[in-house]
């Protein structure tokens, strides 16, 4: 017996070497956003990590930095092959190299759609109902390249308020918090007023919707969605792009495109672990589904 598995463990090992001497790569790196703490990032992907690996034979390898410019950075510098991203960083990487990344797949829904929403939310206790009660407050913002936590409000935000998103025109202050659950734990803690956090909009509000990062922070015990109220909702935002580094040989691609694909069949509760919530699976989606918040970035940035 130990012999046999001595015998297939070496020709798993030979195999594995083989595809990487065959397909020019010898190692993979998945980026992660931030929006959560490190190590529940690291344990949300960890069912992908370990699937790539195991179809293409050669160390796979997670990296979560602090911000999402981290991996955007990665994505252009060739540090980092794959990465679900907001569409705003997708945005970025595609402003700043139209050949780096292409997006290969899209989350979702249960209901069959695929976007997400942008949503203002403050604690019940405060007071707040909506962007009107919220003049002269502090508002919460995520990450400077988050969708959802900065560029969607900042463009319909002043449009409905009247002013700018500027600290003392209409909020009394306006700060950025590091990311989603960042502000999610300040709303909850009192230390801003109100911010904004992405949620697909589906299910209940007491489960912080049906996936989102509500949906994670209710899971992680982080929030009651009892203590918290919703005070705005953006337009629909296209979904989040599952995006692969142009570089990579076709066949790897090819292998990394199957096995998210078809996670909502073969591995729905990794597909789950991906998405923050509950999902149907993933579809494939190409890069003119962005091309609205590419141009918003674009306006942002003039």
């Amino acid at each position: 017996m130990k012999k046999t598995i001595t015998l297939a463990l070496l020709t798993t090992a030979l195999a594995g070497t083989a595809w990487a001497e065959t397909h020019a790569i010898d190692e993979f790196r998945i980026g992660i956003l931030g929006g959560e703490n490190a190590q529940d990032r690291m344990n949300s992907n960890e069912c992908l990590r370990g699937a790539i690996e195991d179809a293409l034979g050669v160390p796979t390898k997670l990296f979560a930095p602090a911000d999402y410019n981290g991996v955007i950075q990665g994505l252009l510098g060739g540090t980092i092959d794959l990465s679900l991203m907001g569409p705003s960083s997708y945005a970025a990487v595609h402003i700043a190299d139209e050949t780096a990344v292409s997006p290969i797949l899209v989350k979702v829904n249960v209901d069959g759609s695929t976007g997400y929403y942008s949503v203002g939310f403050a604690r019940v206790d405060s007071g707040v109902k909506s962007l009107e009660d919220m003049k002269g407050k502090v508002f919460g913002f995520g990450d400077p390249n988050s969708t959802s936590g900065y560029l969607i409000p900042s463009v319909e935000i002043p449009g409905q308020i009247g002013a700018s998103m500027e600290s003392g025109d209409y909020f009394g202050e306006v700060k950025f918090t590091g990311g989603h659950e960042q502000t999610i734990v300040a709303v909850n803690n009192g230390d801003v007023d109100g911010g904004v956090t992405w949620t697909d909009g589906q299910g209940n509000w007491e489960d912080g919707y049906t996936f989102g990062a509500l949906r994670k922070a209710v899971d992680a015990g982080l929030v009651d969605m009892n203590d918290l109220v919703e005070i705005w909702r953006s337009k629909l935002i296209p979904g989040e792009p599952v995006v692969l580094r142009n570089a990579l040989p076709d066949d790897v691609r090819a292998t990394v495109t199957n096995i998210i694909d078809t996670m909502g069949e073969t591995d729905p509760e990794c597909a789950a672990a991906l998405a923050g919530g509950e999902v149907s699976g993933f579809d494939p989606i190409t890069h003119d589904a962005y091309t609205s918040i590419v141009a918003a970035r674009l306006a942002k940035s003039n």
